[in-house]
């Protein structure tokens, strides 16, 4: 039985074994929310005037959505990031499933940069639809994308589960157990800040921590804020 067959999902060999590698690693709520993505970031494109198969590989834009959050599972979760320790997950296995390097490389791009929205919008569809797709499904529909009553019918499908809380509580995990998959100024790194109170250092402490001494004799009224830190 094919899964999901009530649904538009490309139904290649490398897309229902990546849905099938999926649905085995991830929590249901993300795995869900991967789901919509590709949902989702096929109705992004539409509204752009993009059409499967036309403006770009249908099959390439699944794998990145299906595959997206990887990394927020236990065999993803490695010393990076997670967005990254995903791409480097789903790469492993598509190579070991014998797509061309070429391919694996648009999926792990794709899922490298879905946290980075305006870098992902600058690249190929395949991309850019991730980031948009995962944007959209966790409520960041402003204009509005979707056909009205077309996110009611996805949730029916596809129940939410406490998607965003889900994620939020799956990230910061990873980042408690391992503070370095969440450095100061990104995205896992401010969901741990929000969650532990902590401070994160200034541009000047950061800099005054290095081995460059750049800060060593200016003086105290010169230049903007900027250059004080």
């Amino acid at each position: 039985m094919i899964p999901y067959a009530e649904l538009p999902f490309p139904r290649t060999d490398a897309a229902l074994n990546a849905l099938r590698f999926a649905a085995g690693i991830e929590a249901p709520a993300i795995f869900n929310h991967s789901l919509r993505t590709y949902l989702y970031g096929r109705a992004a494109g539409e509204r752009r005037g993009l059409r499967p198969g036309r403006d770009y590989d249908d099959e390439l834009l699944f794998l990145g959505c299906v595959l997206h959050d990887a990394g927020l599972s236990d065999e993803g979760n490695g010393d990076q990031r997670f967005d990254l320790d995903g791409a480097d997950l789903a790469a492993n296995f598509l190579t070991e499933m014998g797509m061309p390097p070429d391919r694996v490389e648009v999926v792990w791009d794709a899922i490298a940069l879905h946290l980075c929205f305006d870098l992902a919008q600058r690249k190929r569809p395949e991309i850019a639809l991730v980031s948009a797709g995962a944007g959209l499904d966790l409520g960041d529909d402003d204009p509005p994308v979707l056909p009205p009553g077309y996110a009611d019918r996805v949730h029916a499908a596809l129940p939410r589960l406490h998607a965003a809380a889900v994620l939020h509580d799956t990230i910061v995990g990873q980042a408690r157990a391992k503070p370095h998959k969440a450095p100061p100024f990104s995205m896992p790194g401010e969901l741990l800040r929000q969650r532990t109170g902590q401070r994160w250092p200034t541009w000047r402490e950061l800099n005054e921590a290095g081995p460059w001494n750049d800060y060593a004799g200016l003086p105290p009224t010169t230049g903007p804020d900027t250059v004080r830190g």
